[in-house]
């Protein structure tokens, strides 16, 4: 079989474990169904040694989908209330760096590993960022990567777990802007958000499949302007895509690599849950948001597991999707 022919059968195997994991965890009444079943099997399956792989740009095509859901939620009111958020999602970007400095200061005491790979380990950044930064100023690029992958696992799967377990859902509802829904603009939606994430792209703008499409259709929103709903089965397939990026990310050898490290690095994520809940907490109050909602925009996580979080579970997508943009 010639190499391409083994990547498209390997691929297929990739997909259908995801869509089967889907299914599984929807019958199972998981929360996010779409993104936590394929991501927990295919690393299940993967730290068992099946050695699924990702999907190309898988990452990039779910964030795609999730920026423009998440975009046709900025409707004139609501980009109203974004700006009046405007300092305290700044009070949560000050909160961010101090939580970082802290994260990288306790995985140095308890991992023993280099202040410099520890610096770009514990900010609340995206892996591929972090790692970058860190292979420019001498830090080990294998360690960054890993921290931050573990850490997006973790609070992905935790969160919406402790949210279901709590009850938590519908507590902060809003609804996208009103429209039927149309192929036109739906594919005119597809080519803004594709062209709002090239932009930043060229601008060095990281996560910029995610960013771009919910600027650019936030933007064509705010305006009062509806160009199409986007039907649930593209939106479910923007969770599957991530799900499969984040869960390809795992194999036998990630743990056993350098357990103490991995070890440190999931207490440091277990104090960032607890003290970013706690600041959440807090901020509802002057913030004057739901509390759930301000909690879930300073959990430390990824934008698009946190904003697919808060837009299936009901609670202030446009606002924690600012938080975290």
């Amino acid at each position: 079989m010639s190499p391409r022919a083994t990547a498209i059968v390997r691929g297929v195997a990739t997909l259908s474990a995801a869509l089967a994991g889907a299914v599984a965890a929807t019958w199972l009444h998981l929360p996010l169904p779409w993104f936590t079943g394929p991501l927990l099997t295919l690393a299940i399956a993967n730290m068992a040694g099946a050695r699924l792989p990702g999907l190309p740009h898988a990452r990039d095509g779910g964030q795609w989908i999730i920026g423009i859901a998440l975009g046709l939620y900025f409707t004139p009111l609501v980009t109203q209330e974004i700006l009046r958020l405007a300092p305290w999602i700044g009070a949560n970007v000050a909160f961010v760096w101090l939580l970082g400095l802290l994260g990288a200061w306790l995985l140095q005491r308890l991992s023993g590993e280099s202040a410099t790979t520890c610096l770009f380990a514990s900010p609340i950044g995206g892996a591929s960022e972090m790692a970058t930064q860190a292979e420019r100023y001498g830090g080990r690029v294998d360690r960054v990567a890993a921290a931050h992958s573990l850490r997006i696992m973790m609070v992905a799967l935790v969160v919406p777990f402790a949210l279901q377990w709590l009850g938590v859902r519908g507590v902060d509802p809003y609804a996208p802007a009103a429209a039927p829904l149309s192929v036109v603009g739906l594919l005119l939606l597809a080519a803004i958000g594709a062209a709002g994430a090239v932009v930043l792209g060229r601008l060095g703008v990281p996560n910029q499949w995610m960013l771009g499409p919910l600027i650019v259709t936030a933007a064509v929103t705010a305006q009062g302007i509806t160009l199409s709903a986007l039907p649930t089965p593209v939106s479910n397939a923007g969770q599957l895509l991530i799900g499969i990026a984040l869960g390809a990310r795992f194999a036998p050898e990630f743990f056993r690599a350098a357990p103490r490290y991995l070890a440190a690095v999931a207490l440091v994520t277990g104090v960032y849950l607890v003290v970013s809940a706690m600041f959440g907490w807090w901020l509802a109050g002057p913030a004057m948001l739901a509390v759930p909602t301000a909690v879930l925009a300073t959990t430390p996580g990824g934008i698009g597991e946190m904003a697919i979080t808060a837009k299936e579970l009901q609670l202030g997508a446009p606002v924690v999707s600012a938080f975290h943009a």
